[in-house]
């Protein structure tokens, strides 16, 4: 644009406005300033007394109050000074232009305002799912950070487009840029995209003991494309986070309690006085443990190799070490009871006579020699 032209654009265009229309044009924005100015802070201090009300809605009037902390003072005297423009007869093409700024003024108070809105939402979200405000994560600043991405270029889009510019064009190369990056670093995107659902989802968190794809440990570090688990034997496993996601995760720290099936299997011969005895022995076995809660104990199956007798307990504190002790103290009374009532666990005992071709041969040989001789 030809800077000359554009200055003798001015030339002509304020004349014939009367001073009383330009005097009334200063009083209706210095007087729409000092209105804005004071429903913001009559906004504000309304928004502060329900927050400190114990009966009112907090949270909400937190997010207002921090929102309309973002309120630019810039802003607010450029829509006081566009507010005095309206009573002005501005010539063609400045009444146009006016409308353009009215149009971007509202825009960027309006980014300005969702722009804080998405960082107090962000902040809010994940500090209900424990992380630390002051070390926020990495998914936490990738969620804020894309979302306000997409806010600020569809708010510059529309001011473009308000302007008289086509837009089409730029946003068809936008798109055909997208997908070309997206297929050249798909794999990266699917990581990415998985770290978030994790972030937003969580399946697991730092700290947590998993299972997963054969093999179990605990989770170190959750990151944008990997998540590294410490093994129970070790050594450090580092598996993509659109793999992990693909696979059964098995979430050991959210256990409430364990549940335990063993079966006891006594000597057939043994008496049915006995075996009667048997479900009720080992239920007084397993209510005796702490922190247990008995199930069920019966006489499962009869065949010719044993009686089969089936418990089933939970052991209410989901730690790995107080199920296994707890496992051992019963299965070691189960032994003893098994001694008490003169059972036995041992299988029948089986004699097997072995008939071989040569011992067949020798009796066939003797008994001919026999014949023989008696003749």
């Amino acid at each position: 644009m030809d800077f000359k032209k554009f200055i003798n654009s001015f030339d002509g265009v304020f004349e014939g406005i009367a001073a009383s229309n330009w005097l009334l044009s200063v009083g209706v924005a210095v007087l729409s300033f000092i209105v804005i100015h004071g429903v913001l802070v009559l906004c504000r201090c309304r928004l502060k007394k329900i927050k400190s009300d114990e009966h009112s809605s907090r949270p909400v009037a937190e997010l207002l109050s921090g929102t309309l902390a973002k309120t630019s003072n810039l802003v607010v005297v450029v829509t006081a000074l566009l507010i005095g423009l309206t009573v002005l007869d501005l010539p063609q093409p400045w009444a146009d232009r006016v409308k353009h700024l009215w149009f971007i003024t509202l825009g960027l108070q309006i980014g300005f305002w969702l722009n804080q809105l998405i960082t107090i939402c962000a902040t809010r979200y994940f500090k209900r799912h424990g992380e630390s405000e002051a070390q926020p994560t990495v998914a936490r600043t990738l969620m804020g950070w894309g979302m306000k991405t997409v806010l600020w270029v569809v708010l510059l889009l529309a001011m473009l487009s308000n302007l008289g510019i086509n837009i089409s064009a730029f946003v068809a190369s936008l798109g055909i840029g997208g997908v070309a990056v997206a297929l050249a670093v798909q794999n990266i995107l699917g990581d990415l995209f998985a770290s978030l659902s994790i972030a937003v989802d969580k399946p697991f968190e730092v700290g947590d003991a998993i299972s997963v794809n054969g093999f179990s440990g605990s989770v170190e570090h959750v990151g944008l494309k990997t998540t590294r688990i410490r093994a129970d034997s070790g050594e450090q496993i580092v598996i993509a986070n659109a793999d992990l996601l693909k696979n059964t995760v098995r979430n050991f720290k959210r256990m409430q309690n364990r549940r335990v099936q063993f079966s006891l299997n006594l000597d057939p011969a043994t008496p049915v006085s006995v075996a009667e005895g048997i479900p009720a022995a080992l239920r007084r076995v397993v209510e005796r443990q702490d922190t247990v809660r008995f199930d069920r104990a019966h006489l499962k199956n009869v065949t010719q190799d044993a009686l089969e007798f089936e418990v089933v307990y939970f052991v209410l504190n989901p730690s790995y070490g107080v199920f296994m002790d707890t496992q051992q103290r019963i299965l070691l009374a189960a032994m003893k009871l098994v001694d008490e009532v003169g059972a036995s666990v041992s299988r029948p005992s089986q004699r097997v006579l072995v008939d071989s071709a040569e011992e067949r041969d020798k009796e066939a040989q003797s008994a001919r020699t026999l014949r023989y001789l008696k003749k």
